[in-house]
């Protein structure tokens, strides 16, 4: 092999720094969204009602003010304070939005991650064997978490705590001197306890995963005693996010001829989506062993356009919010487009949408992508004008 021939490392160093990207991505928030009107002086809320979207959820953007005249023990939880805002015009809680995209990003941020290994693989044999390999071990991960009883305990623990500050949005908290997490399994207990559960104790040497899990068997368990066909909890992704889903559309608006067949289509579309992934899977195992096919292509080509699919999902759901709000509102308004980018107007509320910090990653990782793209394709062109010579 001729020095020319030999595979550059560029490519590969660009890909290999692009999958490393993943993992800030999938932890630091993408975008934030907040609301800002004269009720919110500046003063108390220097960023209005801020929340941020994560991959796995959606969190608290508001921080604690510290100024002379203002001396805050604890933030504001603004998750809570847009939900209650939201609801007056109708509009479900935002932990509504996304509950298959959520749970699933985890194991598709991993899949993302072994087709780019794969695509710089030297010989279809590697690229065979690593995809293989890799796509299986995602299979199986994301297979026992989705179903099997327990599997909940292999879910990304970030995943599972934004379940339970969601659940404890449900009341407002009287405890000054606890922190925001404190404050929030707190006012979970006092709802599980008014429902006849008694939570199990915290002092245990448990992990917070697992009594984040175990609070969310106890608030499930506790929501059953008023169904007439009760579901025996099995701690699995699928039935948390058809629980939670239906836990969420209920907390202001409890209209079960609305909310079931709501749950019905997202949990189906949860198998369908499992269903997808492991048919892309073997797909792509099978038919990137041709170097420089089209599935070859694909295994970057796809992880390329991750900036612009979080960008489309993300106004998908803004969308389904602005048009599907319930009736029981206090107020009516008609069906509207919320504001994917820049800032916006509804009723005496600004609204301010823009990308957070794991969007830049996302757009730095695009760019590695298409810089090895460009840089294969360039040593691609001067090997074949070395052959013509």
């Amino acid at each position: 092999m001729t020095a020319a021939a030999r595979p550059s490392p560029k490519p590969l160093i660009l890909v290999i720094l692009a999958v490393l990207l993943l993992f800030p991505i999938y932890y630091l928030p993408i975008w934030w969204v907040s609301l800002t009107a004269p009720n919110y002086p500046v003063e108390a809320f220097p960023d209005g009602v801020k929340i941020h979207f994560h991959m796995n959820g959606v969190f608290n953007g508001c921080a604690a003010v510290q100024k002379a005249e203002i001396q805050e023990e604890e933030c504001l939880d603004c998750v809570h304070e847009m939900d209650t805002i939201n609801h007056y015009v109708g509009m479900y809680p935002i932990a509504a939005g996304g509950p298959i995209e959520n749970s699933f990003s985890i194991f598709l941020m991993a899949m993302l991650g072994v087709m780019l290994l794969g695509y710089i693989m030297p010989t279809p044999r590697a690229r065979t064997l690593l995809l293989g390999g890799g796509f299986a071990l995602v299979a199986l991960w994301m297979s026992v978490v989705m179903f099997a009883p327990g599997g909940l305990k292999y879910h990304n623990a970030k995943y599972l705590s934004a379940r339970v500050a969601a659940l404890g949005q449900a009341g407002e908290n009287d405890e000054a001197d606890l922190t925001p997490g404190e404050a929030v399994i707190a006012r979970l207990k006092a709802s599980l306890a008014a429902s006849g559960v008694e939570p199990a104790n915290d002092d245990d040497g448990r992990s917070q995963k697992e009594r984040d899990i175990a609070f969310l068997r106890d608030a499930f368990e506790a929501s059953q005693k008023s169904l007439a066909i009760q579901e025996t909890w099995t701690g699995s992704g699928l039935q948390l996010i058809a629980w939670h889903y239906r836990s969420s559309l209920a907390r202001y608006f409890n209209d079960p001829t609305k909310i079931e067949p709501m749950v019905e289509k997202m949990t189906t579309a949860a198998k369908v989506l499992y269903a997808v992934i492991l048919f892309a899977m073997v797909v792509l195992t099978v038919g990137a062993r041709r170097t420089h096919g089209l599935f070859h292509r694909l295994l970057i080509l796809i992880p390329l356009t991750l900036p612009a699919l979080f960008v489309i999902e993300y106004a998908l759901w803004l969308r389904w919010y602005g048009h599907h709000m319930n009736s029981m509102g206090a107020f009516t308004l008609k069906p509207f487009m919320p504001t994917v980018f820049g800032q916006g107007k509804v009723a005496q509320f600004t609204t301010n949408s823009y990308p957070h910090i794991g969007f830049w990653l996302m757009l730095l990782f695009s760019a590695l992508l298409l810089l090895a793209i460009i840089s294969e394709r360039g040593r691609e062109a001067v090997h074949e004008g070395e052959r013509e010579a």
